[in-house]
């Protein structure tokens, strides 16, 4: 975890998977959504709870928006770097954003973000309960 600007950002880092790639060996251009959610899932973590405990509480965070912008690209046997924080705490929506770094030079490869939507578990648009307003408006 790292202060940037008084925000906290969570790295995540981990091996760019064969599975993961073209038939060139670089990163599959969907591949970054799922390195997104990789980051998001650590940055529940690192504050001290998971994406389950929310659905658990009774209540989901849907991706309603999401972009992306890609500037380069990881390849096979690398690995990647992803710094994950909060862009933005809402009543009733939680912007997540993204930067996906190759480790060893720090260079920027893609950058993007999350929106999500809090519901119950219906689907039904609510309100952010206060204790996760709290755990993200401190992370914020």
């Amino acid at each position: 975890m790292a202060n940037d600007e008084d925000r906290l950002v969570v790295e995540t880092d981990f091996p760019v998977r064969y599975a993961e790639t073209d038939a060139m060996g670089v990163v599959h251009h969907a591949t970054y959504l799922v390195y997104f959610e990789e980051g998001r899932s650590q940055f529940m973590r690192d504050i001290g709870s998971d994406y389950a405990f929310i659905e658990a509480q009774g209540y989901q965070l849907p991706v309603t928006e999401l972009g992306v912008r890609y500037v380069g690209s990881l390849r096979y046997g690398e690995r990647a770097k992803v710094r994950t924080w909060v862009e933005e705490n809402r009543s009733r929506r939680i912007t997540f954003a993204y930067e996906v770094q190759e480790p060893d030079t720090g260079a920027t490869l893609v950058s993007g973000f999350t929106r999500h939507v809090w519901t119950d578990k219906h689907g039904n648009v609510t309100r952010v309960p206060d204790s996760w307003n709290k755990i993200f408006s401190n992370a914020s």
